[in-house]
């Protein structure tokens, strides 16, 4: 196919970390939302609230998590990616 393996990247494996994420998301909605009043489900003022809530929760989660795996990668699963080099074949005669 005219490709080597050259080597092997270690890379986060961001499908494993998935459920970390949706539970970091959840901590931080919950801390957030904890002393607020009983509102009913009927309410627009309340969804919009928690859509916003919920939305500023995801974005604070992600951020952490970017932090955390760029400057401290080995604390999370990781997975071995190959990268590739040209071979002979890959090359015109």
């Amino acid at each position: 196919m005219g490709l080597d393996i050259g080597g092997y990247e270690h890379r986060p494996d961001w499908p494993k970390m998935g459920p970390s994420l949706l539970s970091a998301t959840c901590l931080i909605l919950a801390i957030r939302t904890a002393k607020w009043t009983v509102r009913s489900a009927d309410s627009t003022a309340s969804n919009v609230d928690l859509e916003n809530e919920i939305e500023h929760a995801a974005f604070l989660a992600g951020r952490v998590f970017a932090r955390l795996v760029s400057r401290h990668p080995g604390i999370f699963p990781g997975a071995k990616q190959p990268w590739y080099k040209a071979n002979d074949e890959d090359h015109p005669k």
